[in-house]
């Protein structure tokens, strides 16, 4: 039982996910400290995950291969193999499954579970979680760390206070000691923009937060300032999904890393057609069409741009997508200047029912999409769905 009586909820984080994953097939790297990093010729030359060795060194998620390797000379990096990883969160899911349809997966190594109604048929929260701990560890090769309590946000908190392999219950009588004294940057959520106007103002640790008056952080942080108080009061009342369940989509949107830095109008229009064609094919698969178009461009000393632009009517087609991104290119950018990444997004959607509805109303004046590039971009995606993504490759018009 929680203290409250009411919900029990679990939250799984997998230790070391990637590390841990990739050291099953590597036995023979036992006891040594282990990384895995992106590719430095291609650019992506950063830590990813590191098994708890190599953690003991100070080794960081996110940070440059040379500084990870200044703080551990004998660091051994492999590279990263997502499909491993995908394969693996599906059979741990699976387990977590088999005690709960209430299982929503928050990354790709954690999950929450609500276990409320299993409780009859499998013991209290704590029993659930050390025994989907041993089944794991038994069963797949790995460790995970479970925090239990009566909200996502302290169970969350729960799993990361002891690890790796460790149950914490987080209860209304040990919050103050658990969790309390925390400073208040371990609280979910709170970014370091938002710690550091906490702490300006006095409130140091996640204790102090929950003592102050909702108001007061309101003035502070602003709606996301009510939203940390019930947060650190244990008030999140968030359900827990049913596996397959999401929230409607938002936006879809590709990005790219280049190997090379890109020069030129024709180099980057070019190079904004893959990215297009990826955003537009997935909007169709999904039936939709978009609003918006953003294209975001990040230049060699990592400096961030974007700018936005809403289309006269929804559309899904890519010749039209990669028109309109070119366009924010050639307004936010000189070709002159070299760039680093671009990222195409795809926002303000609707579905293709909802944007025939509005195309064909009498009360407004936008045209549908080319029905010739709607029936092009429709062949190219059956000829994908049978032969493979790479069958058919977009040409690049130049734009004028």
């Amino acid at each position: 039982m929680t203290a409250t009586g009411k919900r029990t909820i679990l939250h799984c984080d997998c230790n070391n996910f990637f590390a841990s994953v990739e050291l099953l097939e590597r036995p023979d790297l036992e006891g040594r400290p282990v990384a895995i990093a992106g590719d430095q010729e291609q650019r992506h030359g950063i830590i990813l995950a590191k098994n708890q060795l190599a953690k003991r060194y100070g080794v960081q998620t996110a940070e440059p291969i040379w500084q990870a390797r200044q703080k551990c000379p004998g660091l051994i990096l492999l590279p990263p193999h997502h499909e491993k990883y995908s394969d693996m969160s599906r059979r741990v899911n699976a387990i977590y499954l088999e005690y709960t349809d209430q299982v929503e997966p928050f990354s790709v190594d954690e999950s929450f579970l609500d276990v409320t109604a299993s409780r009859t048929l499998f013991g209290d929260g704590v029993t659930i979680a050390d025994t989907l701990r041993r089944r794991i560890r038994e069963e797949l090769g790995i460790t995970i760390s479970v925090g239990v309590s009566d909200n996502k946000t302290w169970a969350k908190m729960g799993s990361d206070y002891k690890k790796p392999d460790a149950t914490t219950l987080i209860t209304r009588e040990n919050v103050h000691q658990l969790l309390y004294p925390l400073d208040v940057k371990e609280l979910m959520f709170v970014g370091a923009s938002a710690a550091a106007t906490l702490h300006r103002h006095g409130v140091n640790t996640i204790g102090a937060l929950a003592g102050c008056e909702e108001q007061l952080l309101v003035r502070y942080l602003g709606q996301q300032g009510g939203s940390l108080w019930r947060m650190a009061r244990g008030l999140d009342d968030s359900p827990v999904r049913r596996w397959g369940e999401s929230d409607p989509v938002k936006s879809v949107g590709n990005g790219m890393t280049f190997p090379h830095d890109l020069t030129g109008r024709e180099a980057c229009h070019d190079a904004l057609m893959p990215l297009c064609d990826s955003v537009a094919g997935r909007l169709r698969a999904q039936r939709l069409k978009c609003r918006t178009i953003t294209l975001q461009i990040k230049d060699v000393k990592l400096k961030v741009v974007s700018r936005q632009k809403t289309l006269a009517a929804p559309t899904s087609l890519t010749r039209q997508i990669h028109h309109e991104a070119c366009a924010l290119y050639d307004a936010l950018w000189s070709p002159d200047i070299p760039l680093r990444l671009m990222t195409v997004t795809a926002g303000n959607l609707c579905s293709e029912d909802d944007a025939f509805a509005a195309q064909t109303s009498f009360l407004t004046e936008t045209a549908p999409d080319d029905p010739r590039l709607a029936a092009l971009d429709k062949a190219v995606d059956q000829v994908r769905s049978r032969f493979g993504k790479r069958a058919v490759r977009p040409g690049t018009p130049v734009i004028k």
